[in-house]
This record gives structure tokens, sequence and C-alpha cells, in this order.
């Protein structure tokens, strides 16, 4: 908008006539929209930032902009003018970041404080940033009804939703983040739109279509007309252009179906790299296929993204932590050889059988860079995908979850945490929707159902006591504690002190170093980190206390003239370990039960 004027344009072949209603201080005006040869009309009106608008379809429905940038009032309710160019930047100087070397940070806006807001949360920033983040992921913000939800339903893409504050508190927060050195990526949802609160299909037919199956609903149609698709790729740009977000996470992308010369998914990618106007900006993917040509260059004919979630490598450790293995957790066993084969390749289902879904899964990976797949011990739907939402450390052993915690810590992948992770949450993350009372239940029994494929959750005491999703207390419930940074001082050292070894470890945190695994128990094993600076060695022993004897394994000798010594213990008391007894790492190994230590390789004195 200009000195008072604003163009308004929309797409709407559907419509005979468009009007730009403005609901202005003075009252409301009308102002006729004049039709395009495309399909789009448009007209410049007189209007100012913080007014609200409608447009008026065919002389009778009053429905917000498809491409709002605010609605105050949810999305039910009119669009507000935005002046995306009135917000005080200082982040001239940020010139975004790459794929290496980062650990991401998984934020749920409206439970990571009481408040739930924008500036709340802005003020935990630098605790995170003290802790050892890099990127803090932002789940999904389009504007979607009610008064909570996970976001995954929103229906105004370019409109951050009104629950966690202004636009100009959210680029605030990203400002701030950026100051401290921080990173900020947002989770976005191109598979499919809402069930409550989407009118696309009243301004045109065509963003809909059923050529596919979806998840979720009618699938997008990406391969229907240029305005269909400019909706989505756009918007894609929008948020690092506006909002200097530094990249996205593209949820559910095997969900996102198109058959057009150019795959949207490389257009998506394409646009936000352009919308950074020099900076650089991370994609990642969620792709439960694993189909690491999304990863591929577009002269490889791939899609330019530049890392993958990896539920294999959570799958696995869950197994290891809790023994289960119902439902797609079947096809793992929780062993030190598949947690080492992680480790080393990354995906461990690379185009092998698949028994839960009957058909092979994934596809070759041998050589992608350890950094470019993300690994996790939670994350949203996995803490959710239990009956109560518990966090993982209350799934399995004190010991146990230290040991898991420094390999994915400690590892060559990305890794991620979730909120309330890092001081052991007490705080449960379930589903949680305020939706119309006609969606409530269809709701809760398609979660019930989704429940249903783990046969312990089939026990009708533990249906009868899921949490209701529309039900405000199971949202309330989800919030965290931030207090527990200090009442759970030990787990947050725990993972304060492994950031900082990943952080400023010259072999742990360096580029060229290349990692081996070796077996030395049914429950322990090893991972020899050899860098430039020296060699790692992590130990992990999930099992009972352990001297294993004979140790023919090359993986635990040091490197010439040297020999270990202890850099770092699981069990030491300040993570509520029990403490960690002599190891006789350069004679006969001991390792204590349900422990991780770390040895770095260290230069001997010559015999005199």
């Amino acid at each position: 908008m200009h000195s008072g004027r604003a163009h308004a344009r929309v797409w709407a072949p559907a419509c005979a006539a468009v009007d730009f209603v403005l609901e202005a201080v003075a009252g409301r005006t009308i102002h006729p929209l004049e039709k395009e040869p495309d399909g789009f009309f448009s007209a410049t009106v007189e209007a100012t930032a913080g007014d609200r608008y409608w447009f008026r379809l065919d002389d009778d429905r009053l429905r917000p902009d498809p491409r709002s940038r605010f609605q105050p009032d949810g999305p039910h309710g009119p669009s507000q003018i935005v002046d995306p160019s009135a917000f005080p930047w200082t982040d001239s100087a940020w010139q975004g970041i790459g794929a290496a070397r980062q650990v991401i940070y998984e934020m749920h806006v409206g439970t990571y404080t009481p408040q739930g807001t924008w500036p709340a949360a802005a003020e935990q920033l630098p605790a995170l940033a003290s802790l050892g983040i890099t990127i803090v992921e932002m789940m999904p913000l389009a504007d979607f009804p009610g008064r909570f939800g996970w976001g995954y339903d929103g229906v105004n893409l370019y409109a951050p939703t009104r629950l966690y504050g202004q636009p100009n508190d959210l680029r605030a927060f990203i400002d701030r983040a950026h100051v401290l050195g921080l990173a900020v990526i947002l989770d976005v949802v191109y598979n499919h739109l809402g069930p409550d609160g989407n009118y696309l299909g009243e301004f045109s037919s065509d963003y809909f279509t059923d050529k596919y199956t979806n998840d979720w609903g009618r699938a997008l149609n990406f391969e229907g007309p240029r305005p269909v698709r400019e909706h989505f790729v756009e918007n894609a740009g929008y948020w690092i252009d506006e909002y200097h977000f530094d990249g996205l996470r593209l949820d559910a992308t095997q969900d996102i179906h198109d058959g057009s010369d150019e795959h949207v998914l490389r257009s998506i990618t394409t646009r936000a790299r352009s919308a950074a106007r020099g900076r650089s900006v991370l994609v990642i993917a969620e792709n439960e296929p694993q189909d690491v040509g999304l990863m591929r260059t577009a002269a490889s004919d791939g899609y330019g993204i530049d890392a993958m979630w990896n539920d294999d490598f959570h799958h696995s450790a869950q197994v290891a932590l809790t023994g289960r293995r119902e439902a797609y957790y079947t096809d793992y066993l929780g062993s030190p050889q598949e947690l080492i084969s992680s480790a080393k390749y990354g995906f461990l289902y690379q185009g092998q059988w698949y028994g839960w879904q009957k058909q092979r899964r994934g596809t070759p990976a041998l050589n992608i860079a350890p950094s470019a797949l993300v690994h996790y011990l939670q994350n949203h739907d996995q803490v959710a995908n239990s009956a109560f939402g518990k966090r993982v450390h209350e799934l399995t052993s004190p010991g146990r979850h230290r040991a898991l915690t420094a390999l994915l810590l400690l590892g060559r992948a990305t890794p991620l945490i979730f909120q309330g992770q890092e001081f052991n949450a007490s705080a449960p993350f379930l589903f949680f929707a305020d939706l119309p009372e006609s969606l409530r239940e269809p709701v809760a029994e398609g979660r019930k159902e989704f429940l249903s494929q783990f046969p312990a959750l089939n026990d009708s005491d533990v249906m009868s006591a899921l949490a209701p999703p529309g039900d405000e207390r199971t949202f309330a419930q989800c919030r965290l504690d931030l207090g527990e940074r200090q009442t759970h001082a030990g787990a947050y050292a725990l993972h304060r002190d492994l950031l900082r070894l990943r952080r400023t470890d010259p072999v742990i945190g360096a580029e060229g170093t290349s990692v081996d695994g070796a077996i030395l128990a049914p429950e322990a094993f090893l991972l020899r980190l050899l860098g430039a600076g020296g060699d790692r060695l992590l130990l992990i022993n999930l099992g009972h206390d352990l001297e294993p004897s004979p140790m023919p394994e090359p993986l635990l000798a040091p490197p010439a003239g040297c020999g270990w010594h202890l850099l770092w213990s699981s069990e030491a008391v300040a993570y509520g370990g029990a403490g960690t007894p002599p190891l006789n790492a350069n004679e006969r190994l001991h390792l204590p039960s349900e422990s991780a230590v770390l040895l770095a390789s260290e230069r001997q004195s010559s015999e005199p």
C-alpha cells in the first residue's frame, strides 16, 4: 500500500462480480473491482493500515481475502490491511544459515510459555541460545479457527495466527533471534487445508482435485491453473521475504502430488531461495517414504531440498528405550547394529522390505551427508502418538535416556530437540484442536482410530481415558513449566554440556570427521569418530555392567602413540547419575550399566 491507498486484487474465476468492502472507522464502503481477462478482479482503493475489509462475492457473500496478511477475528472474520514495510528491522547483517553444524529446537508457540505469545517466547530466546540451540523451528502458524490447535489445519496461509499476537510481534521475535545468532524456520503445510474456515472453493473450484488421495482431505490441485500453484509457491517466498524466516520445514511431502513438468516442491524450494535476496536459507522435508530424490539437485532431476527428517532413527531409538515394538515400530529391534547403521548411513530402510506397510520402503542413501538428516528422540507427532502424550524420559529408565540423548547430540546427523525435552518436561504433549461442535466428535473418533494401531491402546480403560482434543484442559496441560530448567537441573545440565561438546570439541564439531562403529555385546556398542584433531570413542551400554573380554575389536584401539582418557560420562552426579567407576579404558574395559561415556585420544609421553 502507498500513502493511504491500497491495491486490491483477487483471483475468483468462479464469480461473476467481486466487490471490495472496506470496514473503516468512518463506516462501510463498497468498491466494485474490475474484472480482468484471466479470472482476476482488482482496483485501487482509499484505505490505510489497520483497516478491515472483505471481498463480496456475487453481491451476496462476504469472505476474507485468500491472501490476507492478518485475520484479527480468525478465519471467519474480515481481513486486516497490514503494511509489511513498517517494521524497523535491525538484522541487515544477518546472512542466514546452512545445513551443517545446526541444532534444531521445535517450538509450539501456544504452549511454550504460560502466555502462549510471540513476545513471551522471545523473552526465552537468550536461554535457547545459551543452551546451544542454533535454529528455532516454529510449528505452523497460518491462521486456523478456534482458541487453540497444533496449526496443521491452517486455512489462511498468509496470515500469522492472531492467537499468538500481531504480525509485528512475529517479526520482532525473528529480529531478536537474529541478534542472538539464532535462525528461525517455519513448518508449512502445503499438502491440505483445514476443514473449517477454508473458503478457497468459493473463489475457484480448481484449488482442489480428486485425482489424488490425501490422508487429511481433498488434495491440492498443483496441476491446475497457474494461480492455484502460485498461491502456495509464493507463500513459501512470502514468509522469507516479509518475515525474514531462515527457511521452511515442509510437512508430509508424500501427500504433495504433482505431475507437472516441474514438481511444485522444486518450485517452492526455488522460490524460497530467491526470496532470501542473497541470504542462505534451509529447506527441510518430512517424507515418510524416505525418497532422497527430494535432496538431489535440480540438475540431477531432484528438488534441491537441503535435509529430511529421519523417522528410522527415532523408531529404532524408541524401541531401544522402551522395548515396545507395536504398530509402526514393528520393523525395528532397537539393536546396537541399527543404531550404528543409523549413525553411519542415516536411513535404515533404503529399499528393503518393510513388513508394517507390506512393501519396500526408502531409496538408496548411503552417500547422503550426515547433516542432511534430522534425528530426534522426540517431536510433536511422536510424543502425542502415545496414549497420554508422555515424554520419552517417562517411558524408560533415566540411564538409558541419558545414554541415547548422548547418541543424539554427539552424532553426525542434525539433532532436533522438542520443546521441554532439554529439561525433562513434566508437561505432556497431546493432540488438541478447538473445532466446531460438528467436527469435534469425528476428530476425536479419528484420533482413537489412529491410535488403535497400537494393540496396547485398544484397552478399553485407555480409550476411555484419552484426553478429548477439543477440551481446553487438554491444551492447558501441555503448557511448559519453564521453571523446570531449575527444578530438573540435572537434565538441563546434560543437554547443555552435550551441546557445548558438540559445538566446541575439535573432533565432534569438525566437518571432516567420519564415523564407524562396532557391537560390543547384545546391548552395547561403540561409535568411533575419526577426525584431524584426534579421535573420540563414544561407548554406549544399554544393558548390565559390562567388561568385554576378549576385545578383538580394532575400533577400541587408540591411535598410534595415544591412549584414551575420559572426556564425559552420562553417569555424572550432576546429571542424576550414580557416578562413573574407573573405566580402565587402556586395559580391561569396564562399562557401567545403562550409560554412555565419551573418550578422547591423548598423546602419551614416550618411556624414558
